[in-house]
């Protein structure tokens, strides 16, 4: 028992000794801090980092017990530097780094502390290539240039400019910038025109920067995306006043170097801040707090401080505060700070001077990592949280314009909200901002001081023209012709529109206008769209149909002419004839107007046949009464009066049809006997793809492949055909002797053939829709200027004087070109047949309703009784007589009481020599009926 007791006491001191061991923390904890010391950065970061230091330790809540201590080197932002400073940093136990400041150094020393476990907290790195994956020790507490650079491509998408210029520091922290900055203005369906990479140490060499301004003057964008350091940066500026760059339609956007200057340095000398007038610029948004102002408020009592806060001396700041918590954390979960030898370095350092074996691998590197990314905390930048790919969350920039001896801020830019005139963290509590009502910037004061928004871009002063391709075509040299004797001079009714919008634009613009095709036939059209996209022509100017297959590839002009395929065909001069009365209606037509008087007739007949007497009489009689009552109501003819109230309304809404037949009978018959009349056997171009004969279209026009692919005409059957002469023999020979049934072409070209040749004519309706324009090159400003040039000569009618220049013909008229067919077709009357119907079998159902009721009301007759006794076992026999019962009630005359009455009523609203008339009438069908089988 005592040896238990001695066992249990023994194991209880040494887990107490083991505890107190677990929880024991370091007097000091060392961390390195790289930057550079004379940049405007590491000036701010410097006194940044100590202030936060201080405050590590003097929080009771941060570290308790273990003071912070900071060892700080300078890089100068070299590589080798940085990796030398790294080197010296790994002797001395650091357990975490503070920067480094320049994208180059990151590169260089973040593969060391892969290696050596030491994290990095970077405060100044804005290069979005480093990646986590690749640099798993790297922690960027600033705002990746990903995100920047997405406001920069909001920010021209916004305005409406499609290409930039970039100006980068040709370093990893320039070229990776601009790289991301491509991607977004791509994915806007924007682009770098071009890019001028700067040396880092270019600042000292004027004409180096001289030559490459110069570059970018002989440009057309007008739009610069300046992304360098900040030394760097104003000698552009500089050079750029001097060459007038600073001037009215230049527009310069600076990234966030430029804000961090004018932060620090506020307010910047004269000469530099009126080399900057104009200018966009981004700063990383910082929300505005009261740890944050009281911060400010503190840094301008530091006597020390050589320049003003900026946003990158938060950052530094916040850099050092997430260490701390990160390793009070670390400290917390039981870490200790404890470091092992490389065995790698061991070996390396024993065969060498370099005393490598110096550097350890810090053991708790890894957990310290994971604590510093799972801390989070708001510091005096906002909420510092880190996402999935370790990205700070809530990017967002301030947009400022430098203006007069200041700047003013014209917005903001977030990824959750895009661009904005109110702060970002204002929106962060709606789930989707609806910004569509609201302004996106506010009102800039542009280089030059101009309000007005700059177009973006603007014709070069080198000289260079535009080499504008331009049709040569050898037949309809009305629209565009080259000029006898010359080699790039061109006229006709394309060229004047063109050079008439070119002439209202605010700006120069120099062509040269480039035949293509060898003189011989028409040029194809589309292979000569085809030329811009490789570069050969900077537009097409001609008579070019906006088609689809070409809009994929290029941008086109306003249309200025209107176009659509149409059918030409001949035709033949219709007389009157004969016949001539029936050429109104067609066949079907006819057929069935003549059904339905014979319809209604019948149907009025077996309405008015039990009550009214004129309807009654020997099958021969009756039978001659449908007929001529169904036929004299053409000509509201008819003599029978009807009796029954159906019978009436069945004769009402038949007579108010045959109103309507005789009306358009006679407005239809009148204009074929006084006007000419023209027939053609094509009625349009579903007529013509039902036929075999062939189509003739024009050499170079889309109609082949229009015909060809969406129609799916044979190929065996299209006929080019190069001029209008040869339209002209192609239609007259006809497809019998080797021509042409018609032929398909635009409107355009079809007016001015037909105004000299009038044996054709235009056949059915335009088929296809669409226009003439001018080709530019996709994204091309120039299209959307010229676009409104033409418009406004649309609105002054300087279009239509051209048009009437070229294109007004006298020798033959154009009036009826259209050739219609003139009869009526049944489908222009259904509707009455169909009310007129319905009313007939609505009426015949009503009265056998009213026979059936009758049929199985009444009382069979004797002979009927005598009949169903004698043959009650035989069904067949029993339905016949049913049916003859029927049939006979049917035909009998209904009651002479009742019908008396009626016809007392209506003998009473005749006149006396017609109630005579009807009575005599009357008296004769009773005799005959008396002996008539039916009756």
């Amino acid at each position: 028992m005592k040896l238990l007791w001695s066992f249990l006491l023994l194991s209880c001191l040494c887990l107490g000794f083991l505890g107190n061991g677990h929880s024991e923390k370091p007097e000091h904890v060392k961390i390195g801090s790289i930057f550079s010391f004379d940049s405007v950065i590491g000036k701010v970061a410097k006194i940044a980092i100590e202030e936060a230091v201080k405050d590590v330790n003097s929080n009771p809540d941060i570290l308790v017990g273990t003071r912070l201590q900071v060892s700080m080197q300078n890089s100068n932002c070299s590589g080798f530097m940085g990796m030398v400073e790294a080197l010296r940093f790994m002797e001395k136990d650091i357990v975490g780094i503070i920067g480094p400041q320049c994208s180059v150094v990151a590169h260089m020393i973040s593969h060391m502390a892969n290696e050596l476990r030491v994290p990095l907290l970077s405060f100044a790195v804005t290069d979005p290539v480093m990646s986590p994956l690749q640099f798993p020790y790297f922690i960027r507490t600033s705002q990746s240039d990903l995100y920047q650079m997405e406001a920069i491509a909001s920010i021209v998408d916004f305005y409406g400019w499609k290409e930039v210029i970039a100006v980068f520091v040709d370093d990893d922290y320039g070229r990776n910038g601009v790289a991301a900055l491509n991607d977004k203005l791509a994915s806007r369906r924007l682009r770098i025109t071009y890019k001028a990479g700067l040396h880092p140490d270019t600042a000292v060499n004027k004409n180096e920067i001289m030559n490459i301004l110069i570059k970018i003057m002989l440009l057309q964008p007008r739009i610069i995306v300046i992304h360098v350091y900040s030394e760097l940066g104003f000698a552009v500026f500089k050079e750029a006043k001097y060459l007038g760059m600073m001037g009215n339609g230049y527009v310069w956007i600076a990234t966030d170097w430029l804000s961090t200057t004018l932060d620090s340095s506020s307010p910047l000398p004269s000469e530099r801040l009126e080399s900057i007038q104009g200018a966009l610029v981004l700063r990383p948004h910082t929300p505005d707090s009261n740890l944050k102002r009281e911060f400010f408020l503190r840094w301008r009592k530091i006597p020390d401080a050589p320049l003003a806060l900026h946003t990158y001396g938060l950052y530094a700041y916040d850099s050092v505060m997430l260490l701390a918590r990160a390793l009070d954390k670390y400290f917390k979960h039981g870490g200790k700070i404890s470091f092992s030898n490389d065995s790698m370095l061991d070996a390396l350092g024993k065969s060498g001077s370099l005393n490598l074996e110096a550097m350890t691998v810090f053991d708790g590197g890894e957990t310290l990592l994971k604590d510093i990314l799972g801390t989070h905390m708001v510091g005096l930048t906002g909420q510092l949280q880190f996402t999935t790919d370790r990205s700070r969350i809530r990017p967002a920039y301030d947009i400022i314009n430098v203006a007069g001896t200041g700047v003013r801020q014209i917005g903001y830019w977030s990824n959750h909200s895009g661009l904005s005139v109110v702060p970002p963290e204002s929106h962060y509590t709606i789930t989707q901002p609806n910004m569509s009502a609201r302004p996106k910037l506010r009102h800039v004061i542009w280089p030059g001081e101009a309000f007005q928004k700059p177009r973006g871009w603007a014709f070069s002063n080198n000289g260079k023209e535009l080499k504008i391709g331009v049709p040569r075509r050898v037949s309809y040299k009305e629209f565009v012709s080259q000029i006898r004797g010359t080699e790039n001079m061109f006229k006709g009714f394309c060229i004047d529109v063109f050079t008439a919008a070119v002439n209202l634009l605010p700006y120069a613009v120099p062509v040269k206008f480039v035949p293509y095709g060898n003189g011989k036939e028409n040029p194809s059209y589309t292979h000569m769209v085809e030329m811009i996209t490789s570069g050969n022509f900077d537009g097409v100017v001609g008579d070019v149909a906006i088609v689809t297959n070409r809009t994929k590839i290029v941008d086109f002009t306003q249309p200025y002419a209107a176009s659509g395929l149409v059918v030409v065909a001949p035709f033949k001069k219709l007389n009157s004839g004969a016949w001539a009365f029936l050429r109104p209606f067609n066949r079907l037509m006819w057929a069935v107007t003549a059904c339905c008087f014979l319809f209604v007739g019948i149907v009025v007949w077996i309405l008015e046949h039990r009550i009214n007497d004129e309807f009654r009489g020997p099958p021969k009689r009756q039978c001659v009464t449908i007929l001529w009552f169904s036929f004299s109501t053409m000509f509201f003819a008819h003599r029978e009066n009807t009796v029954s109230t159906l019978g009436r309304l069945v004769l009402i809404i038949w007579l108010f049809v045959v109103l309507i037949i005789n009306s358009s009978y006679t407005a239809s018959l009148t204009s074929i006997l006084t006007v000419q009349q023209l027939s053609s056997p094509i009625k349009g171009i579903d007529s013509l793809r039902e036929m075999d004969d062939r189509i003739g279209y024009q050499v170079g026009s889309f109609a082949e492949h229009y015909l060809r692919d969406e129609l799916n005409i044979s190929e065996s059957r299209l006929v080019p055909l190069g001029s209008p002469e040869a339209y002209a023999k192609a239609l007259k020979d006809g497809p019998r002797k080797g021509g042409v049934a018609a032929i398909v072409d635009e409107r355009p070209y079809v007016e001015l053939f037909l105004s000299s040749n009038c044996a054709y004519r235009i056949v059915g309706q335009e088929f296809t829709k669409s226009g003439w324009g001018f080709a530019f090159p996709r994204d091309s400003p120039l299209a959307i200027d010229l676009s409104t040039a033409i418009l406004e000569l649309a609105e002054n009618g300087d279009l239509q004087r051209i048009h009437d220049k070229w294109l007004m013909k006298n020798a033959c008229t154009l009036e009826n070109a259209e050739l219609e067919s003139d009869r009526l077709h049944l489908k222009s009357f259904w509707g009455l047949f169909l009310i007129c119907g319905v009313a007939c079998v609505l009426a015949l159902f009503l009265y056998f309703i009213q026979i059936l009721r009758q049929f199985y009301n009444g009382k069979p007759r004797e002979e009927d009784e005598d009949a169903i006794g004698r043959e009650n076992h035989d069904s067949s026999s029993l339905r016949s007589t049913r049916l003859q019962r029927f049939l006979s009630l049917m035909d009998e005359k209904e009651d002479v009481s009742k019908a008396g009455s009626k016809k007392r009523k209506i003998d009473g609203s005749m006149n006396d020599t017609s109630g005579s008339r009807h009575s005599r009438r009357f008296d004769r069908e009773r005799s005959f009926n008396s002996v008539n089988p039916l009756d």
